[in-house]
């Protein structure tokens, strides 16, 4: 049975990856694309995520969000994916009716309550949509199987020491997010840099299919952590979760968020010494066996 999956992005050349594979793998149901601030603006972030419907020629409809986090001011990365927040390929023009009209938020809801079996909000931006939804719409909680984050880290930060990007964005989301009392998976920084792609395996998906070509264009653009060791291909890692659980190292501990910290903005406090685990941390897997997978799971591409 295929998993039903929403995911929730702000493309951004990682996000490419893991739409790429969640529009096309035959385990998911991708009941919708739900954009957010993140990496850059919404407005690029949205016309990102139609360019990869088109790609793809999808009937996935494309819903855009939050234009800018709670309460945080806006930053972005666009000195890591470019200006356009997916730089190095060229996309054929995108059409405006190709945007649906309800806003991202009021559609999860309505996809949540009309939906046959529980769906898994597979967010992989700043969580400030699905921060909205389960305080707007607490009832739709019923009806969500789990949430798979891209987020957060139980050692080191990117964009300042302690925090990574997708939670310093917005903060008081993430800690709503966390303390939800859903079922919660934080695929961080950890688990990416226990297995970046090297040069050589990204030289190698040009040769795969059009998706890996693309993909191969948009990573020779994309300045990342720790880049001259490889490409961490940090969003991709929710969708392969959810395909191999059983290939990750995962450890259940109590994850908070820092909002108030002058230097500390963004942290995601992770005590695995909890009697109270609020969220399953993914740690690690076998950079092999993450090459193995992400090829595998390009191969249902066109």
């Amino acid at each position: 049975m295929k998993q039903p999956i929403i995911i929730d992005t702000d493309p951004g050349i990682d996000d490419a990856a893991a739409i790429s594979i969640a529009l096309n793998h035959p385990n998911f149901d991708l009941k919708m694309i739900t954009t957010v601030n993140g990496n850059v603006g919404i407005e690029k972030t949205t016309a990102n995520a139609l360019k990869l419907k088109q790609f793809f020629n999808s009937n996935v409809p494309v819903h855009r969000g939050a234009s800018q986090p709670l309460l945080s001011e806006i930053v972005d990365a666009s000195d890591v994916h470019g200006e356009s927040g997916m730089e190095g390929y060229i996309f054929p023009e995108i059409a405006e009716s190709d945007l649906a009209s309800t806003h991202a938020v009021e559609a999860m809801k309505n996809a949540l309550l009309n939906s046959d079996a529980p769906i898994t909000l597979v967010p992989i931006g700043p969580l400030t949509n699905i921060a909205l939804l389960l305080t707007t719409y607490p009832e739709v909680k019923t009806y969500v199987k789990e949430i798979v984050l891209m987020g957060g880290s139980a050692s080191r930060g990117n964009v300042t020491p302690l925090a990574e990007f997708n939670i310093y964005c917005d903060p008081e989301a993430a800690q709503i997010v966390f303390n939800s009392g859903l079922p919660l998976t934080m695929v961080g920084l950890d688990v990416a840099r226990s297995s970046s792609l090297t040069h050589d395996t990204i030289n190698e998906l040009q040769s795969i299919n059009d998706t890996g070509n693309m993909l191969h264009q948009l990573f020779k653009h994309y300045r990342g952590d720790d880049f001259e060791k490889g490409i961490n291909v940090y969003d991709a890692y929710t969708i392969l979760y959810l395909l191999h659980p059983e290939n990750f190292a995962v450890q259940e501990a109590d994850v908070q968020i820092e909002t108030n910290g002058k230097l500390t903005k963004g942290a995601t406090v992770t005590d695995f010494k909890s009697h109270f685990p609020n969220t399953s941390v993914v740690l690690s897997v076998q950079a092999n066996i993450f090459k193995q997978m992400f090829i595998d799971a390009l191969q249902y591409c066109k």
